[in-house]
């Protein structure tokens, strides 16, 4: 019998809670960008060079960071660097000048670059593979309610005692999550709150091999890795650019200044979220109706992909509200396919292994987001503001990377990781 409510969902909510932090940390720049763009006298092709400095250092510190977790646990890894986050996020207010800023940025990515490898990572000790999809949906809609709170959080902060304390006080709440995570967290075997039977449904999947932990470098060499990281590196940089451009889009194109962006953006990550869940829920039902885990998760994909094609119309609209219901759907499909993608990892390698692959994916993701912010600034600049372009490649990113998934994971057959005879 499935224990319905077990001690697992408490891990599930705390890792929901931390990826919440994450994004608003990551958030404030974006939200605070038409107001320091006019103060420190940033242009278009500045601010692109200022967030896509967190992408890089992110793309090559997830390399790392999926190998620590798979190394030292999940639990002082997350420690670690939720502590060197948070840090990095309250400098921010002390830089002045662009290079400032960038190194803020640099330092930010670094630190944030081991939020998903270590969710991952912990999904697949708590969860078995019938619920890794739904758990993983759950965790990752912190990443819209963390775009929820920062709008709500950071204008009034902003207005109220200037933009440095809206780095500080967003910077310190790292800190909070960190005292609840040292008191209550521990490994299913070793956590007394675990029950018997919770643990017998954790530890229900076959074992895997003893053998399963394989060098970083030979990852490189399964299709199955280069699956996930195809559809990290044409997913990612879309999400970022809602997340960094959106704001400017909207005071660009309809002339929404700090004090009334809460709203939009509210409505756009309040429909992600339910994308989040559902796009979990979705392909997770469909495996216990029988569907095979191929066909549930390809399906699901497919439908979130299709579903952001319309994005390219989104500078289009003739009203604000049409172009915050397009680009809501679209945010909605991005954070279900994200789901799913996650979940890819852990559906194809043993968990010794999970929090590599998710570190090679997104290293694919970051380094797509770092190329996307800068080629975005430099195309605003040159074009006058126009966001077509932009929109457009939004759109078509989704069913391009469905594409590549299927041509180079056909079943989504289990990587064989064991090293050969005799090495």
């Amino acid at each position: 019998m499935t224990p319905r409510i077990g001690y697992r969902w408490t891990v599930c909510a705390l890792l929901f809670v931390v990826t919440t932090i994450n994004y608003v940390d990551r958030q404030v720049l974006g939200i605070l960008a038409p107001t320091l763009q006019r103060e420190l006298h940033w242009s278009e092709a500045a601010y692109g060079d200022v967030v896509s400095w967190f992408s890089l250092p992110y793309a090559f510190a997830f390399l790392a960071a999926g190998r620590l977790f798979d190394r030292i646990g999940v639990r002082r890894g997350f420690a670690a660097a939720v502590i060197a986050w948070s840090l990095a996020a309250i400098a921010h207010a002390f830089a002045r000048t662009t290079a400032m800023f960038s190194t803020a940025r640099a330092l930010l990515g670094v630190a944030e670059s081991a939020n998903f490898p270590g969710a991952i990572k912990a999904v697949a000790e708590w969860f078995p593979k019938k619920e890794r999809a739904l758990a993983t949906g759950i965790f990752n809609a912190g990443t819209n309610t963390g775009a929820i709170i920062t709008p709500l959080l950071v204008p009034w902060i902003a207005l109220t005692w200037g933009w440095q304390w809206a780095f500080i006080a967003t910077g310190s709440l790292g800190f909070l999550w960190l005292l609840l995570w040292l008191a209550v967290y521990r490994s299913p075997e070793s956590n007394p709150r675990v029950s018997s039977d919770e643990l017998a449904h954790i530890r229900s999947d076959p074992p895997d091999p003893a053998n399963a932990r394989v060098p970083w470098i030979r990852l490189l060499g399964f299709r199955q890795t280069w699956a996930v990281a195809a559809g990290k590196l044409l997913a990612d940089p879309i999400w970022w650019f809602y997340l960094y451009w959106l704001p400017k889009f909207l005071d660009a194109r309809y002339g929404i200044k700090l004090a009334q962006v809460a709203l939009p953006l509210i409505v756009v990550y309040v429909v992600a979220d339910v994308g989040s869940v559902g796009g979990g829920w979705l392909s997770s039902a469909l495996i216990k109706r029988g569907w095979t885990v191929n066909r549930a998760r390809k399906t699901a994909m497919l439908a979130m992909a299709l579903l952001i094609v319309p994005t390219a119309l989104a500078p289009l609209a003739g009203s604000m509200w049409t172009a915050v219901l397009i680009v809501s759907v679209a945010a909605a499909a991005h954070q279900a396919w994200s789901a799913n993608v996650y979940t890819l990892a852990s559906d194809m390698f043993p968990r010794a292994a999970v929090g590599s692959v998710v570190g090679i994916g997104a290293f694919a993701g970051g380094l797509g987001g770092w190329a996307f912010q800068r080629m975005t600034g430099r195309i605003l600049q040159a074009n006058g503001n126009d966001y077509t372009p932009i929109f457009v490649v939004c759109g078509l990113a989704y069913v391009s990377g469905w594409t590549i998934i299927h041509l180079l994971a056909p079943r989504l057959k289990p990587a064989t990781v064991e090293q050969p005879v005799g090495v």
